[in-house]
């Protein structure tokens, strides 16, 4: 279990991040970088594009987990300042501070386009499988399907190149869909779900890993019975196991 540490949340003001960093400031010290004020906790307003406004929120940490990002249908300007230049932004800053760990969002959606071949476009309608399915792991070549995705393989990259050339430890996770509802909200949804318990017990699981990761790259859904995503991988590595799945919300 997490405790004692210093931890810096990048987009708490969101869900995921909202999640995971009142979960561990139970028990440990946890402060806000991000555009919006976070209720009961210590904020700096900045936006991550702008290097010297977040510097100083980097100061005596140890773990930064890195939520805030660019979504959906934005343009390739709007993604390129958040999702690589604020990437950029957070992982010198967080070098410069040497922080020892980086925990940062990625999306499950890097691989949306195996959705177009059977047996994953099956799964995305619904269809159980049966017969095992070859699943797609870390390793598995990545087939984004927008700008978004785009950019969100852009930061993995730079994850990679600051564990390289600085000696870094930063593990990027695939994020799945979590909803606010904590339900899957449709039968596609169904195959690529996480739930809050899980998605929180990812983040906590990198927090805690062992000290002697560097660039890692790992899935995070629940055990969804149309699910093609990897999360082993992710028990292998940091003892991750999901606790709940779409089925139990009749998926």
């Amino acid at each position: 279990m997490t405790a004692g540490k210093n931890i810096l949340v990048t987009g708490m003001s969101g869900l995921i991040g909202g999640l995971a960093g009142r979960h561990l400031a139970e028990s440990n010290s946890v402060e806000a970088l991000g555009r919006q004020p976070v209720d009961g906790v210590s904020t700096t307003i900045a936006d991550i594009a702008d290097f010297d406004a977040i510097r100083p929120a980097f100061e005596g940490v140890d773990t930064v987990i890195h939520m805030s990002a660019s979504r959906g249908n934005q343009s390739f300007q709007t993604h390129l300042q958040a999702n690589i230049v604020g990437v950029y932004n957070v992982f010198e800053a967080a070098r410069e501070a040497g922080v020892r760990r980086i925990i940062a969002a990625s999306s499950g959606a890097v691989i949306a386009g195996y959705e177009r071949d059977e047996p994953y476009t099956s799964l995305a309608k619904g269809v159980r499988p049966t017969e095992p399915v070859d699943l797609i792991t870390p390793a598995s070549k990545v087939r984004p399907t927008s700008i978004y995705t785009a950019t969100k393989l852009g930061g993995e990259a730079l994850a990679a190149y600051f564990v390289e050339a600085h000696g870094m430890s930063i593990i990027c996770i695939r994020v799945g869909k979590v909803e606010v509802e904590d339900v899957p909200v449709s039968v596609r949804a169904a195959a690529v779900w996480c739930s809050h318990r899980d998605i929180v017990q990812m983040i906590e699981k990198c927090v805690d890993a062992r000290d002697d990761i560097g660039f890692e790259v790992l899935y995070a859904v629940s055990d969804n019975p149309t699910g093609y995503r990897d999360w082993q991988s992710a028990k292998e590595l940091v003892g991750y196991e999901p606790q709940d799945s779409s089925a139990m919300h009749g998926f």
